[in-house]
């Protein structure tokens, strides 16, 4: 067939277009499928658009509400976790927490850069599967110790060292999923501390060994509180799925703090059949969440952390408005940290890595390849060259940077609320802009009473 000049296949098939279901990703996904017999591995979260806190907006003071003078008028954003039976609860000067990532996963170097930021704005930060280095304990001022179902560096004695402790059921990016580290991260030291091979793929348990059900998780907490003589918190986290009832069933067990991560949560690797068809969005796990703390009537005694792709202030502003004590930020984190940049510092010059993207097959801004140990900025890396390329002193700055804007957004949103404290936003402060956003947080369509379900 000829075209004529101009005209393009389209032009001369009107009819030629394609299908909704077998589009050109779906096709991709099953021929490569067809061609290798694996499922893709990768890193971060689900691609796909979902309702998050941008479909909200906030109804600020006018004539009916009375806005809090910025430069005179104080907003505070202190943030204690943990008051429910701990002898030494967490207190934290801003609620905007680091969430756990682990050593393995991440470089040292980021791993310290992340502790020195979070002790510089008064946060906590967590350490993750695989166990805690000298280097994060030493950086972090507050720090959250994981227990997870590999037990990967579990170690009594370091248990004894934290703030907190987090027992994790599971991650938003792949609630009902293990841990999994690909073996070109697993270097000397990080299969020393998870008593493993160098070089082998790790792939770890999709349950904690100790329990079947929230009476073993019970005793597994006793057994927990006993070790640290009741001092520091314990934390449950769990990927958002069946929320009402799993943080019923935390709280019953014993939980000092629930967490809870969206489907927007980030991973260092998983299945992406696990990061794009999992769990549900985090707007919709923290309404669920709130209404099962107001059912058993624990609002303000058991406190709530909310988690999976929280970017901003106003993400954070919204997040409380809703009922969350706190939130926890991770792809955030590492974005701060310069993740998808497409240069790293050397020196305090500017060294283009777009090349280093480019060999990934893939360009700054949408690189995902965090499995595969070759982060051309050194965050996600166990490659000795390629970890100088993130100086633990340049990371905590750049996050310090960000955590400090995101608490100024914060305390900017809620004086404008007519709020002295942020722990003081309320629903009645949110209105939604989608049909979707209104129905899964329960809060009114702008401009209109109605939330949809509710008559």
């Amino acid at each position: 067939m000829t075209l004529d000049p101009g005209m393009t296949i389209e032009d001369s098939h009107p009819t030629l277009e394609e299908s909704h279901s077998f589009n050109r990703h779906a096709l991709a996904y099953i021929q490569h499928a067809a061609e290798h017999g694996l499922y893709e591995i990768r890193g971060l979260g689900a691609k796909r658009s979902l309702p998050t806190f941008d479909d909200l907006v906030f109804l600020t003071a006018s004539l009916s509400r009375y806005p809090l003078e910025g430069y005179r008028e104080r907003c505070l954003t202190k943030t204690v976790l943990g008051t429910r039976h701990a002898k030494k609860p967490v207190e934290l000067d801003i609620p905007i927490t680091i969430a756990g990532m682990s050593f393995g996963a991440l470089s040292a170097h980021s791993k310290e850069a992340i502790g020195r930021a979070a002790t510089a704005v008064g946060t906590s930060t967590t350490t993750g599967d695989g166990g805690m280095t000298p280097e994060e304990r030493q950086a972090s001022k507050t720090l959250v110790y994981q227990c997870l179902p590999s037990r990967y560096g579990f170690n009594p004695d370091d248990l004894r060292q934290a703030d907190a402790i987090e027992l994790v059921i599971g991650q938003g990016a792949k609630p009902g999923g293990g841990g999994m580290l690909l073996g070109q991260k697993i270097s000397q030291r990080v299969a020393e501390m998870r008593t493993l091979p160098p070089g082998i793929d790790q792939r770890s348990a999709c349950r904690h060994p100790d329990w079947t059900g929230p009476d073993d998780l019970a005793i597994k907490i006793l057994e927990l509180r006993e070790i640290t003589d009741w001092q520091v918190p314990v934390y449950v986290k769990m990927g958002a799925s069946r929320v009402r009832n799993d943080v019923k069933l935390a709280v019953k067990s014993g939980a000092d703090v629930v967490v809870i991560d969206g489907m927007q949560g980030g991973t260092a690797a998983t299945q992406q059949v696990f990061i794009e068809h999992a769990g549900i969005p985090t707007l919709a796990a923290l309404r669920q969440a709130v209404e099962a703390l107001e059912e058993m009537k624990l609002v303000g005694e058991v406190q709530l952390v909310i988690s999976g792709g929280i970017r901003t202030g106003a993400d954070v502003a919204k997040a409380l408005a809703m009922g969350a004590d706190a939130v926890a930020l991770g792809q955030g984190v590492l974005m701060a940290l310069g993740c998808n940049a497409d240069y790293y510092l050397q020196d305090d010059r500017r060294i283009d890595a777009t090349g280093d993207y480019h060999r990934l097959g893939t360009a700054p801004g949408f690189c995902h390849h965090c499995h595969t140990g070759q982060c051309p900025v050194g965050i996600t890396t166990q490659d000795p060259l390629l970890e100088t390329r993130l100086t633990p002193e340049d990371g905590a700055r750049r996050l310090r940077n960000y955590l400090n804007v995101l608490t100024l957004e914060l305390t900017t949103l809620a004086r404008a609320c007519g709020k002295s404290n942020v722990h003081h936003l309320e629903r009645e402060d949110l209105v939604a802009l989608t049909i979707e956003a209104a129905a899964m947080a329960k809060l009114p369509l702008a401009g209109t009473d109605w939330i949809p379900g509710i008559a």
